[in-house]
């Protein structure tokens, strides 16, 4: 039997990791549980259908990605892990310039066609908006698609795992070294213990460089610092509110156990700055408040760090290391990762399988981030 090892255990880790598990293979996922992981801070939005990035390529990758949550999280529910934190409540596209939301209605009613997972579209006046989101500013009007979800980036992470582990996956904390002999990986080193493996499935995010510098591969990853702040609404049920994509770069999202969600501040070049700043925390509230006055007596309850990776051109690196056998990677999700993670994991898995594999992975290619 072939032998696996996935390093990191964010949402891309943990969904590669099952899906190999499901598929009967002998997987171990080691992950050294590092502070700042982009999934352990994240709650996001699946609803990539009325963004206005041009990359064909990012948008196959996520609109492929929110098809995908609804099969996933029924099979998970069938093997009895209920808690994946996923749930389409809907989403709305706030505006204040009719125009632009009607040429959103436009935009989304394309897609339709190729996305019918959409659902229902409406152009909402301020009112209607607000029924469905009672903390928003009466300026804002809104698109409202049926088909949007939310996810808790913790609970479907550890989801998979535990379905994982239950399918027969070794998980081991520490951190990881891959050993190769003459460009052939052979395995991982964990402290004083080795796991022997004919592939290893590079998973780790922003720590991807501290993983394969030894190895001599300058891998370009960077880093970017999200500060994500949690509130709660006290004596209110918000678990079927919508989630909000205003157009000032925010969202605000709701979670089951009365918090809102409101993010994320973006901090490029910071490093691994673990700190909650005051600008950032401010930064996410004003953003907050701006699009939903109506919070202005919620409880602010936390602040959560994460950092999302990019590789060049914003666009994810999918498959084989060059000149190095049984080496894969997977890469550069940023902002996109929980909705993209997921599907993503089910392709490494038939990649590295050798089954037929039902992305063009060539758009992806890991060449692109590697330097000379």
């Amino acid at each position: 039997m072939m032998k696996y090892i996935v390093i990191g255990g964010g949402i891309l880790g943990a969904s590669t990791t099952y899906h190999l598990a499901k598929l009967g293979a002998d997987v171990t996922l080691i992950d050294r549980k590092d502070l700042g992981q982009a999934t352990d801070a994240a709650a996001g939005i699946v609803c990539p259908w009325l963004s206005q990035r041009r990359n064909k390529a990012w948008y196959q990758l996520v609109k492929n990605g929110a098809r995908y949550y609804p099969e996933l999280v029924r099979e998970l529910e069938d093997n009895g892990q209920t808690e994946t934190g996923y749930k389409k409540v809907g989403a709305l596209s706030l505006h204040t310039d009719q125009e632009k939301l009607e040429k959103m209605v436009e935009r989304a009613k394309k897609r339709r066609d190729d996305a019918p997972e959409i659902g229902d579209i409406e152009l909402l006046s301020n009112e209607e908006a607000r029924e469905k989101f009672p903390p928003l500013d009466e300026k804002y009007g809104a698109v409202y698609v049926s088909g949007g979800a939310r996810v808790d980036g913790r609970a479907i992470r550890d989801a998979m795992i535990r379905a994982a582990e239950e399918s027969g996956a070794r998980v081991v904390q520490g951190s990881a070294e891959i050993l190769v002999e003459r460009n052939k990986v052979t395995g991982a080193k964990v402290e004083n213990e080795v796991f022997e493996t004919d592939s290893v499935i590079d998973t780790s995010g922003a720590w991807a460089k501290q993983l394969l510098d030894p190895l001599g591969i300058q891998f370009d990853v960077s880093l970017q610092r999200a500060q994500i702040v949690h509130l709660e609404m006290p004596n209110q049920e918000v678990n079927d509110w919508p989630v909000v994509m205003p157009p000032n770069n925010g969202y605000l999202l709701s979670l089951s156990n009365n918090r809102i969600v409101a993010g994320a501040t973006r901090t490029d070049e910071a490093g691994f700055d673990y700190r909650v700043t005051a600008s950032g925390i401010n930064e996410a509230l004003n953003r907050a408040l701006d699009v939903a006055p109506g919070l202005n007596e919620s409880t602010f309850v936390e602040t959560r760090i994460g950092f999302r990776p990019y590789t060049p051109g914003f666009l994810p690196v999918i498959g084989p290391v060059p000149h190095f056998d049984g080496l894969f990677v997977a890469n550069g999700l940023g902002a996109s990762g929980l909705t993209s993670g997921p599907y993503l994991g089910s392709v490494m898995a038939d990649l590295v399988t050798g089954r037929e594999v039902k992305l063009d992975i060539s758009a992806y290619d890991v060449s692109l981030a590697l330097k000379r």
